[in-house]
Order: C-alpha cells, then structure tokens, then sequence
C-alpha cells in the first residue's frame, strides 16, 4: 500500500513528467523561464493549485453532475488560482511582475485540467493530494532548470548572482523565445534519450493530442488538424 502511495508522487516526477513527458504547459514553460527565480515563481503558483484543486475535485466528484465536470473544474481551479495571485501580489511583488499574465493564466493550463479530469475526479482525496505535489513539482524542477539554464547562458549569471558575465559575453538570444524553444528542445532529447535506454516509449505527439484529457474536453477537432485525421 505504501509503494502504491509513493507511485501516485513520483509518477509524475518522472515517468509522467507534465512538461517532458506528456509535453503539456508549454506556453508558460517558454515564456517565463528567462530567470530561474520565475521558475520557481511559477511551478510553486501552478504546484499550490493542482493540490488545492485537486484535493476539492475529489472531496465533490460524486456531487458534480458530469455533464458539467469540466465547468465545475475550471470554476474550482479559478477560485483556487485568484487566491493564488492575491498572495503572490501581496507578498512577493516583484515575481508578480515578472510572471505577467501568464499568473492567472494557469486557469487555463493544461496540466491541472487533466489532472482533474484524468485523476482527481476519480481517486480518493490523499492519492489525489499526493498526484497534484509529484506533478507539480515535476512541473516547478523543469521550469527551474530550464530558467538556470538560459539565464546563465543569456544573462551570465543564476538567481541573479554573476557567474560567467565578467568573463564571458552572454548568449542574448538564450533570453529571447529562439533560445527557450532550442533549450525546451534539448530537454525533451534529453528526456527521450533516458526513456529509450530505459526501454520506455519516446515522446512522439505534442499539443492536443499527447493530452490524456483530448477526448473530454471538446478538443477533438484541434486533434483532428493537428493529425490530418478526416
């Protein structure tokens, strides 16, 4: 019972990592990752949500009529995400300003509206709990990894600090969206190579149709013209 418990964390850490593996999030993954610090910013605001959500998703999913599921999670994820941002405003200003509109934009992200549909709404609340920490937490470490690394390229230092900058000229275009596809795309490779050694599937598809919510979220004609699918 334990084992199966510590799977519900560390699946999406690895195997199910929301970024690397199930290629979800990408909007605010290549935006914000100038700086390590909005990383961090970011996958905590979005890591605080999935849990929260989550953990109420599951609490109601006998109650919510499932023609409305979906409404009733965004609604719950907004409460949860409009929270989120007061808190982030009152206390931490300046990564508010950094993170912009893509803040209250994880209403819309695709990571914890699967999430909800895909798990909370069908487990208990602790394996739900437990689901929305390992993906969040998933989410933040790529987020951070990917800000340290065009940050020290970009800007030549990390967590503002100056590393490289007094003797190496920075790399510009790692801060601009050129260097944040080349970086996200080096990750993914990367992710694709430890998976196929460790004789798992590559990531192949992207967009709506690697989402494990594509079929219940009215998203079945974006798959269509991604595939070419008639």
């Amino acid at each position: 019972m334990a084992n199966k418990y510590v799977g519900y964390f560390t699946n999406g850490l690895v195997k199910e990592n929301p970024t690397l593996r199930l290629v979800l999030g990408t909007c605010p993954t290549l935006a914000v990752t100038t700086a390590a610090i909005n990383g961090i910013g970011m996958g905590l605001s979005a890591t605080l949500v999935l849990v929260c959500s989550n953990l109420a998703i599951s609490l109601l999913r006998n109650v919510i009529p499932d023609k409305v599921r979906i409404p009733a999670f965004i609604t719950i994820i907004a409460g949860f995400v409009s929270v989120v941002q007061m808190l982030v405003k009152a206390f931490l200003p300046s990564i508010d300003k950094a993170l912009g509109i893509y803040l209250p934009l994880i209403v819309v992200n695709c990571i914890i509206l699967a999430r909800a549909e895909m798990f909370a709404s069908k487990n208990k609340p602790l394996p739900s709990i437990l689901d929305g920490l390992g993906m969040g937490i998933g989410f933040t470490a790529v987020l951070t990894l990917m800000g340290a690394i065009r940050e020290l390229f970009g800007a030549g230092s990390l967590f503002s600090f100056p590393v490289t900058a007094n003797f190496i000229s920075p790399m510009i275009i790692f801060l601009l969206p050129p260097g944040g596809f080349f970086v996200f795309g080096m990750l993914v490779a990367a992710s694709n190579a430890i998976a196929k050694k460790n004789g798992k599937k590559a990531v192949e598809k992207m967009g709506c149709e690697n989402c494990p919510a594509k079929d219940s979220c009215g998203q079945e004609e974006c798959v269509k013209e991604e595939t070419g699918d008639e």
